[in-house]
This record gives structure tokens, C-alpha cells and sequence, in this order.
């Protein structure tokens, strides 16, 4: 008998774990998951996710799936995130589930996906945000960061603002369809968004760009780092903890 598959959209806090991919030596969301799923169901199975997020970075909706026996599904699909839920600790939570034909993957099904990152811009920084948003104290030019982010939108080579895996990329070429910067009082939220990304590309895209609004570059240096294609030349990675997963495109 076909199994069925289960789509679900899952929140998280990352500030306790080492990323969404189970880990040799820490612990992954993924991880923390699938034993919720082993306990509910008495079925082992993996967890398929849209995206591998790094140590300390969140998410509002990052897309997973699963197959199931169909017998072992003795529940409506609506009651599994009360189920799972039960099962995680609190800054993890299943937000929604369904279930979806068997050749959809929450990775390679993707179109796209958008990032948003948030950067406190004040002499001291909230509490509050202290796990949520990066703390930059200086005085930094917002004219100049928003004619940055214009250097981004588009099909580029990224490679200069992405930091090396243990394998070689087939491609650094993406498309982002989107590089925003809004301001809410001393909030700074950048929305990126693209067919995808290499790693830790966006924070190194935000790092660059709050460099450039602290006069350390000029916006016209962001052709100049795309096309040398090499990390060293562009500006830092911005830290993790500021960065959130928040949509994911089908």
C-alpha cells in the first residue's frame, strides 16, 4: 500500500540548536522532530526539509515532509500539530499540516524562498531582540544601504558574498527577485528573496550592506565584489541570530 505524505510548516527558535540537519554532535531541529514523529506514529521515518538553516538561525515556516503508512495514521491530518506539538519543546512548533501528493519533495518542489533579517540600530540594544535581531549601535547611512541593496536583485554570481561548504558548488549563480530594506523606529528588516541561496549568502549580503552604511564601502563596490567572485574581497557575515526563514515558494 502507497504511503502517504505529510506536508508540514514548522516555526522555530534556533537559539538552542545547531541548525535544522541532524547533527553528529549537537542537536538538530530535524532531529528533535522525527522523535516526535517516532513517538506519535511508532513509525521511523526522515524528515525531508526546504532548506538546511545554520546554528541560531529561526524560522516562521520552514517546509517539511514525510511518509507514513497509511494505517498508521489513525488521526485527521488537521489534529497532527496538536500531536507533534505535545511531543517538542516550545520553541519549536508545527503550524500546519496536509497531506500532498506523493511526488511532492519540500526542497526540490520549491520555487523559491524569502529571508528576512533584522538588525537593531541604536546605542544599546533591546532585550528583547537580543536572540532576534543583530545590534549595530552606529550611525549608519540608509540612503546609501538602499542603493546597495539594488546591486543585488537580479541573476548574479553570488560567490563573493557566500562562504565555502566542504564541496564544490556546480553553481554560485541565483536569482533574487527581491532585496528590501525597511525601517521601523530603530528597526532595521531586510526582505530577501530568490530561487535560492548559497550558503550563508543572505547574512553575508547583509553584513556587506551595513558595511556600506558604515562608510567601510561604497554601494558602487558591490559590482566590483560580484564580479571578482571572491569572498574575501566582499564584506563580513553578518551574525546568525538575526536571520529568519519566513516563506518558502511552490
Amino acid at each position: 500500500m502507497n504511503p502517504i505524505r505529510l506536508k508540514l510548516a514548522i516555526a522555530y527558535d534556533g537559539t538552542n540548536y545547531q541548525g535544522w540537519q541532524v547533527q553528529k554532535v549537537g542537536l538538530g531541529i530535524q532531529e528533535v522532530i522525527e522523535r516526535a514523529i517516532s513517538n506519535i506514529f511508532q513509525e521511523q521515518t526522515r524528515l525531508h526539509g526546504s532548506s538546511r538553516t545554520d546554528t541560531g538561525v529561526h524560522a516562521r515556516a520552514m517546509i517539511a515532509h514525510f511518509d507514513l503508512p497509511r494505517e498508521k495514521l489513525k488521526m485527521p491530518v488537521s489534529k497532527i500539530p496538536l500531536a507533534l506539538n505535545s511531543q517538542v519543546p516550545d520553541d519549536i512548533r508545527i503550524m500546519e499540516a496536509h497531506a500532498v501528493a506523493n511526488d511532492f519533495h519540500a526542497r526540490f518542489s520549491a520555487k523559491g524562498k524569502q529571508y528576512r533579517y533584522s538588525v537593531y540600530n541604536y546605542h544599546a540594544h533591546d532585550p528583547l531582540l537580543r536572540n532576534r535581531a543583530w545590534h549595530v549601535p552606529q550611525k549608519l547611512d540608509l540612503e546609501a544601504m538602499r542603493e546597495a541593496t539594488k546591486h543585488f536583485v537580479g541573476k548574479r554570481d553570488y560567490a563573493a558574498f557566500a562562504n565555502n561548504r566542504n564541496y564544490e558548488m556546480e553553481s554560485t549563480v541565483r536569482t533574487l527577485h527581491r532585496c528590501e530594506l525597511r525601517k521601523q523606529g530603530r528597526l532595521l528588516t531586510f526582505i530577501i528573496e530568490g530561487d535560492g541561496f548559497l550558503y550563508k549568502m543572505c547574512r553575508g549580503i547583509v553584513g556587506t550592506i551595513i558595511q556600506v552604511g558604515q562608510g567601510r564601502f561604497s554601494s558602487k563596490d558591490i559590482e566590483r565584489m560580484l564580479e571578482a567572485r571572491d569572498r574575501r574581497l566582499a564584506g563580513m557575515t553578518a551574525p546568525a541570530h538575526g536571520l529568519v526563514l519566513w516563506k518558502v515558494f511552490y
